[in-house]
């Protein structure tokens, strides 16, 4: 996909956010709906969805996908590995990265972001793509910006949950 046709589709992934989450504070309702976006409008999307920190590691949150890891730890795989960092990781091909952890077999790229919310880490959205460097600086710029509308759109109480936050 060419530049201006990607900046295009994320320029609507956006707008259909901003709607999506402006009227319904509901964080499992919004994560749902994030990943039901972001899987719908990125083409080659094999996996989009969210591990969440529970203070001590992340576990799987709202996504769509095939059947996926379910706990992941702090600096493992790219999801632990931003979680720790606390900064975007993109990887184009996660068959040569020395810290992938292989959850589909269909996934060949990977970018994950790291959603902080007041200082802390509530969690990552993951994606993953059926192609080899799929992922980009345009990519990561739509991508935290679309991680900041969620996060300031969202209510992030997971006491109702059982999980404190």
């Amino acid at each position: 996909m060419n530049k201006e046709k990607k900046i295009e589709n994320y320029e609507l992934l956006l707008a259909q956010a901003r709607s999506l989450f402006s009227d319904e504070p509901n964080v499992l309702a919004n994560l749902a709906n994030a990943s039901a976006l972001l899987k719908t409008a990125l083409p080659h999307s094999v996996f989009a969805g969210f591990y969440l920190f529970d203070g001590q590691q992340l576990i799987l949150g709202p996504f769509q996908g095939n059947v996926s890891c379910v706990r992941i730890a702090m600096g493992k795989g790219v999801c632990g590995e931003a979680a720790q960092r606390q900064e975007t990781v993109i990887v184009d091909d996660v068959e040569t990265y020395p810290n992938y952890i292989a959850c589909d077999s269909a996934a060949k790229s990977e970018i994950v972001l790291p959603m902080i919310k007041n200082g802390q880490l509530v969690g990552v959205l993951d994606l993953d793509s059926a192609l080899i460097g799929d992922y980009d600086a345009v990519d990561q710029s739509y991508l935290e910006a679309f991680v900041s509308l969620l996060l300031d759109e969202t209510c992030w109480d997971f006491e109702m949950f059982g999980v404190n936050k």
